[in-house]
């Protein structure tokens, strides 16, 4: 009978960069517009000062999660060509060395030897990977899913100070997006554990205290620049 378990490393690449995403998107955003909203200027200036953030950091966001997991993979790459050129020039020195770690995991000599024989014949570059360079389907880096899902994310999670910012009173616009965000984080941060299977209140916790910091400090900037419009 097949024992089945719920395992959640398949999400790490995808979650990694759509949490990261999705905090910047709202962090970032409502505070740089509870930071323009502080210094006074009109509605209209701290809508259009958020949807430029917006798209900036969006294309921030993938840009430097493209760049970022393209060098893992480069150099995933090169260990693994590396790798195929010693399976070909030195098998069997590769053979002891891929015996040798499972007899540090805690396989006895002999019986390490018969798995090192038989996953080499298997797929001999692939053990290799998986066992002496760490490298397999569910951690290997991806370029192009890390910068979508990071734009993507960044995007969702900075529409909703801007909305809130559109639909409040010049006046509300600093406690309206405060108190919407500090909200979206706590919930993102429940959201995310539970998808990563970790405890809930430390992340949620984590989350809403840096976006507090966040907020308080480019308030603080707009308060100091300080607009009176007539």
């Amino acid at each position: 009978m097949r024992h089945a378990e719920s395992h959640r490393m398949h999400r790490i690449g995808w979650l990694r960069a759509a949490v990261l995403g999705a905090n910047d998107g709202l962090i970032s955003t409502a505070s740089l517009v509870v930071g323009v909203a502080a210094s006074a200027v009109d509605k209209p200036a701290v809508l259009i000062a958020g949807v430029a953030g917006i798209v900036a950091g969006a294309m921030s966001m993938a840009t430097g999660e493209y760049v970022s997991v393209s060098s893992q993979s480069d150099t995933e790459n090169a260990d693994l060509e590396r790798e195929r050129r010693e399976l070909e020039e030195q098998p069997e020195l590769e053979l002891r060395e891929l015996s040798f770690i499972y007899q540090k995991r805690g396989l006895t000599p002999d019986l390490a030897d018969q798995v090192a024989q038989q996953l080499t014949e298997h797929d001999a570059l692939g053990a290799h990977a998986r066992d002496e360079l760490g490298i397999n389907e569910m951690t290997s880096a991806n370029p192009i899913q890390a910068a979508i899902a990071s734009a993507a994310a960044f995007t969702v999670g900075a529409i909703l100070p801007i909305l809130v910012a559109w639909l409040s009173a010049r006046n509300a616009i600093v406690p309206g997006v405060a108190a919407a965000t500090l909200i979206a984080l706590a919930t993102l941060g429940v959201i995310s554990a539970r998808l990563g299977g970790a405890p809930v209140l430390r992340p949620t916790l984590r989350v809403t205290i840096w976006g507090v910091l966040a907020m308080a400090f480019t308030y603080g900037v707009g308060l100091l620049f300080n607009v009176n419009v007539g």
